[in-house]
């Protein structure tokens, strides 16, 4: 079985304007979360896929490998698909395509190497990374979404409402979806001709569509807090972690 990482990225923010390129601890955010992917050694390939040059550019002067795409798409499900296709990897249907967004810079190599081995072993379609939320404030902000799952982990529902309800129960876990989603490669190419669903567009999150089509997504669940660089202030509050995380230390020199 192959297993591929692309990890998507694009300078139009609308939030944060150029983002990919924005510095932490001197490197830029992009870098970090190439870096941070290829030191998992479940993946064969590690690639940025991106329709600007400057981002391109950046990952190839680090030694890295990009690969340029339309700057038509919306989703960062279709950049990942045209990045296979423009790639040629040859992948089977079976093959896994880990698509990493290029903001989710507290990715660590263990939370990759546990999709990998989720999807071994449930052979489903879509793995999606779930992270614990610690913050009331992140708890109601409609920006984050939140999922609940079964006891086998299988995601019932994604919203960014604040899910469970903690009304009749103290201290209730909650967890947002992260942008790092393993997909079998084929399901990925069929995943874009699916139409698309009521509490998709409602919810705004496009994972709804698989679950509206009655298809499982199953979670692989980290008590590590990741962040999704969204906003300035995501920016500083990533530098902060990202200078006591330990995988930091293993591909940059942090003071």
């Amino acid at each position: 079985m192959k297993r591929v990482c692309i990890i998507p990225a694009r300078m139009a923010s609308s939030r944060f304007p150029g983002k990919p390129l924005a510095k932490l601890l001197g490197m830029t955010l992009i870098e970090h979360v190439y870096h941070r992917a290829r030191l998992c050694e479940d993946l064969d390939r590690v690639v940025v896929a991106t329709c600007d040059e400057e981002i391109a550019q950046t990952i190839t002067t680090a030694g890295g490998e990009a690969v340029m795409t339309k700057d038509t798409h919306e989703r960062c499900t279709d950049r990942t698909d045209e990045a296979i296709m423009n790639l040629g990897l040859g992948l089977g249907g079976g093959d896994l395509v880990l698509m990493l967004q290029g903001d989710e810079v507290m990715v660590t190599p263990k939370m990759i190497s546990e999709m990998v081995a989720k999807f071994e072993e449930t052979g489903a379609d879509v793995i999606n990374l779930v992270s614990r939320l610690y913050s009331t404030a992140d708890h109601a902000d409609g920006n984050t979404v939140k999922a609940v799952f079964a006891p086998d982990r299988r995601i019932i529902y994604l919203s960014r409402a604040p899910i469970p309800s903690a009304a009749r129960a103290d201290d209730v876990p909650m967890y947002q979806q992260t942008g790092v989603i393993a997909f079998k490669a084929g399901f990925l190419q069929a995943f874009g001709r699916l139409p698309q669903t009521p509490l998709e567009k409602i919810e705004s999150c496009d994972m709804m569509r698989v679950i509206e089509h009655g298809l499982p997504i199953y979670a692989v669940i980290t008590d590590s807090e990741t962040i999704g660089v969204d906003t300035e202030q995501d920016r500083g509050r990533a530098e902060a972690e990202l200078a006591r995380d330990p995988t930091t230390q293993r591909y940059l020199r942090v003071p």
